[in-house]
């Protein structure tokens, strides 16, 4: 069979059974996006095994049996990944788990949110992360010296933004008692 007649019986089975599959598809689907890409595998196979493809109602079936078979997969795929995703999650919660809720107000993440995207991504790196100066050069793709002044400036800007958020401590407050001495 030559390029142009392969090309025909392709276009062919296409039209005849394209609704057909779809809906087949759509009805095993938990989402339209996912039905259209089992259709879009299902039509691929059907190319690459044009030689295979019966005639007539008997090629109709054949590639039911296809679309079944990429459904299958599909589904397979689906519960791997949110198996996957549980324990990736899980594992998550233990190792990065959010401390306690906070009795007042959050000051280091007002402060943070007042950081530009660099100075938060800089700070993220040097605390959470914990790369010394030369590893954050090489995840910025910048000297150890650029790194290092970088995020001097970034924590002088972080202690400002600090600063900021804390309410004014009066001066009397600052002040120790002297012993004897009531406020």
């Amino acid at each position: 069979m030559d390029d142009a007649d392969s090309r025909h019986r392709f276009e062919t089975m296409y039209r005849q059974t394209y609704e057909q599959i779809l809906g087949y598809a759509m009805r095993r689907c938990s989402s339209p996006e996912d039905a259209v890409d089992a259709v879009a595998e299902t039509y691929l196979i059907m190319w690459r095994r044009l030689a295979e493809l019966p005639h007539g109602e008997a090629g109709r079936l054949w590639l039911y049996g296809v679309a079944r078979r990429v459904l299958a997969n599909h589904r397979r795929g689906e519960r791997r990944r949110a198996t996957r995703h549980a324990e990736l999650t899980a594992e998550a919660e233990v190792l990065y788990a959010l401390p306690s809720p906070q009795t007042g107000p959050d000051e280091v993440g007002e402060a943070m949110d007042l950081l530009s995207d660099d100075d938060r991504e800089l700070l993220a790196l040097a605390i959470w992360e914990e790369l010394d100066p030369g590893e954050i050069a090489v995840v910025l793709g910048c000297s150890r010296n650029a790194a290092r002044i970088r995020l001097y400036r970034a924590r002088k800007r972080f202690a400002k933004a600090l600063e900021k958020t804390r309410p004014s401590v009066t001066r009397l407050e600052a002040r120790p008692l002297v012993e004897g001495e009531s406020r």
